[in-house]
């Protein structure tokens, strides 16, 4: 998405992929076995869902570079973490490798994506009203 009309994170194309990426997750992770409700179940929907609540609060920081920078670091570790519960739901059997290497893939772009905001924060960030 073009930054001239980006008026909210949700407007961010990472936050659609990541919002996106995570209702997947929770609508997979509504058929793991019971005794996964508390773990596994539990780990990737938080995971997955603090992708998107970290963009949220980085959008909201661009007044401070390093804090923007920090939540967007944030939202970064939170997508990796994300793809270390998808490859235990495929080693486990909850979910097929061909659906844990899909959602895996997804995440790779939406850190990407995130990294390019990293790498280009200054574009991002509000200027200093003087």
């Amino acid at each position: 998405m073009e930054r001239g009309f980006v008026r909210s994170h949700r407007d961010l194309e990472v936050y659609e992929l990541a919002f996106e990426a995570a209702m997947r997750i929770f609508e997979l992770s509504k058929k793991f076995p019971v005794e996964e409700r508390y773990s596994l179940s539990d780990q990737m929907r938080r995971s997955s869902r603090s992708v998107c609540a970290n963009l949220g609060e980085a959008w909201r920081k661009r007044r401070y570079e390093a804090a923007f920078i920090a939540k967007l670091s944030d939202s970064e570790a939170e997508a990796t973490e994300t793809q270390v519960w998808l490859e235990f739901a495929v080693k486990c059997g909850y979910l097929t490798p061909e659906t844990g290497q899909e959602l895996f893939r997804r995440y790779d772009q939406i850190l990407g994506k995130l990294v390019n905001l990293i790498n280009n924060s200054n574009k991002w960030c509000l200027s200093p009203k003087k």
